[in-house]
């Protein structure tokens, strides 16, 4: 339980810096200044603090001296309070309850939003259209005072400091919760499967409400950040009517943005630049182990294969197509028919993806031009859109969005996650490569790769027809440059392809024996290693062969000690290694060469990938 916790916070964590976050940091930001939900009003005026204390009366404060008393005054250094003095302002606990609210709703509505609204025969997106109301509520309510006390006045009743004048900014929260849309990773995908098939544990609501508060944290620090702005910078002060105002302008330009998928332009534009931890994080070892007991066991095949390897393999008979609710874009919406597309000679590409997630977005260019270039040529590809929130099942929302993002090739509604489940999937975009035969050969999950996808895809049509005539490649990399160079290679006890020698031992020392030959692409380990998933360890006279084509060598190494670096039996440098994992440059050539690579490593240093250009 406390791994998944912590794999559920940090998940989050990666998730809530990541560019899924953008739509919602501008009102998470004027949660905490002026521009802040309703219960922000600007400071009284002097005029309105005197109104205020003379309706209090007599019994509200009393003099300020003990001679108006008709008592003693008071001696020197006795501490006087006066009626008049300022009360403490009551700190401002806004942006806890924007977060708290996210948080809540998130949660909630993640894991039983799709049994409440089946159970209620309500529509699929009835919670996003609350949200956008409350959204468009509230901003009205920073503009127009009545509507901010009508919000309110729910909460007043409740017999506790502050609660009234929070309640609009915990409302504020539940109301982004519903509209929240983050980047979707492994652990995102377990909740989701979860929460639409009710198979609810302790082990779930324990996972989801982990990853709430994870994405929640950045979130509070650049709400707090909005606070201090706005109790620090005197124009925000002296102008506090007019930036709520603008506040209550910007939440409703936002809903509207939402409503009419503006926001996802601007994302698209921006690099995923979070996948790389986030794939440590939520698709490690241990990670995958935890994640994995919330799958059933069907189709273990499919555990036979890793992600992302650069040549194909078998990884068991392709599951069915199955469990869809409604098929887009094929004649009179037929089904297709794996069994038919096999007896065809078919390639076929499955992709795995849903309309509002940017990743898959991203990638959508790369699906379209494969099929545009190959369709002719045998390949099929299948969009399996599987809804990562409620939303996202109403077919005529995912119709109109791929008819905008241009998607012509057949898209499967598996809106109760069947054929996801069947692929044991865990990643939003996924693309499965199936042979002609019905084999699932190579699978590669998240955004990238994709010229190591069109060359297996070719390889694949090459393989159902020897005499086909393929079209040029539609990448934009010069096929010069990378004509015959040696793969990205991972020194990962699961990942690692070309190895030859002696049967790698996972997790523990062993003493391997250097071969005197190496072929191409291939490697081989000498000496004492340690073989993880991660990385190799070296041990006592621990060496590395490996012979190449390219015109320069890059090794991900960390630890502390030296890298000996040989060149068909030449010394070419020595590589000193300090600290944690960074990229060393090995062989720098002018032109490109094939050679075998020898290195020497000293105890203790660890060896992540090699990388070739």
């Amino acid at each position: 339980m406390i791994t998944l916790i912590l794999i559920g916070l940090l998940g989050g964590l990666i998730t809530a810096v990541s560019p899924c976050i953008l739509p919602v940091l501008p009102v998470v930001f004027l949660a905490g200044g002026p521009g802040g939900p309703p219960g922000a009003r600007p400071p009284e005026s002097a005029e309105s603090a005197e109104s205020a204390e003379s309706r209090r009366g007599p019994g509200g404060g009393g003099a300020a001296s003990g001679e108006a008393d008709g008592g003693v005054a008071p001696a020197a250094g006795d501490v006087l309070v006066s009626a008049r003095a300022p009360e403490r302002p009551a700190r401002n606990r806004r942006p806890y309850a924007v977060v708290a609210g996210l948080v809540l709703s998130f949660s909630f509505f993640t894991l039983l939003g799709v049994t409440i609204i089946s159970a209620l025969g309500l529509p699929e997106d009835i919670l996003r259209y609350v949200g956008l109301a409350l959204l468009v509520l509230i901003g009205l309510g920073l503009v127009f005072p009545p509507v901010e006390r009508l919000l309110e006045r729910p909460f007043a009743r409740i017999p506790q400091r502050q609660v009234n004048k929070e309640g609009s900014a915990f409302l504020l929260g539940l109301g982004l919760g519903l509209l929240y849309v983050p980047c979707a990773g492994p652990v995102l995908a377990a909740i989701t499967v979860a929460g639409a098939r009710g198979e609810l544990s302790l082990d779930i609501v324990a996972l989801t409400v982990s990853f709430a508060v994870g994405t929640a944290l950045p979130l509070l620090v650049f709400a707090l950040a909005g606070r201090r702005v706005a109790q620090r910078v005197g124009a925000f002060r002296k102008r506090a009517r007019k930036l709520r105002i603008a506040g209550g302008a910007v939440m409703i330009a936002l809903a509207f943005a939402l409503a009419f998928d503006l926001t996802t332009a601007l994302q698209r534009t921006l690099p995923d630049y979070t996948s790389a931890a986030q794939r440590q994080i939520e698709d490690n070892k241990v990670a995958r182990q935890k994640l994995s007991g919330l799958y059933d066991d069907s189709n273990k095949e499919l555990s036979r294969c890793e992600d992302g390897v650069d040549e194909l393999r078998s990884c068991g008979q392709a599951p069915p197509i199955e469990g869809i609710d409604r098929w887009l874009n094929t004649p009179g919406g037929a089904p297709v028919d794996l069994k038919r597309e096999r007896a065809r000679g078919k390639v076929v590409l499955i992709d795995f993806w849903t309309y509002s997630c940017v990743n898959c977005q991203r990638s959508l260019p790369h699906v379209k031009a494969w099929d545009r270039a190959y369709r002719a040529a045998g390949l099929e590809v299948i969009g399996v859109h599987s809804p990562e929130f409620a939303f996202e099942k109403k077919a005529s929302n995912v119709a109109d969005q791929a008819r905008k993002l241009g998607v012509t090739y057949p898209v499967a509604l598996d809106n109760e996650l069947t054929t996801w489940n069947n692929y044991r999937n865990r990643f939003w975009p996924a693309k499965y490569l199936i042979d002609s035969r019905g084999t699932v050969r190579h699978f590669t999950f998240g955004e990238g790769r994709y010229d190591q996808t069109e060359d297996l895809i070719r390889t694949l049509l090459r393989e159902a027809d020897p005499s086909v005539v393929l079209p040029p490649k539609t990448g934009r990399e010069d096929a010069s440059l990378t004509k015959n160079r040696t793969p990205e290679t991972y020194l990962s006890n699961l990942r690692i392809r070309g190895y030859v020698g002696d049967a790698l031992l996972d997790d523990k020392p062993k003493t391997y024996r250097l071969p005197a030959t190496v072929p191409l692409n291939r490697l081989a380990l000498g000496g004492t290693w340690t073989a993880g998933y991660e990385s190799f360890t070296a041990g006592d006279d621990a060496r590395l062969a490996l012979t190449y084509r390219a015109r320069n060598v890059n090794l991900v190494l960390s630890g502390t000690g030296t890298v000996t670096v040989l060149a068909d039996g030449k010394p070419v440098r020595t590589v000193s290694v300090q600290g944690t994992p960074t990229m060393h440059r090995l062989i720098d050539d002018d032109t490109a060469r094939t050679a075998r690579l020898e290195l020497r490593f000293t105890p203790g240093i660890q060896a992540y990938a090699f990388t070739f250009g």
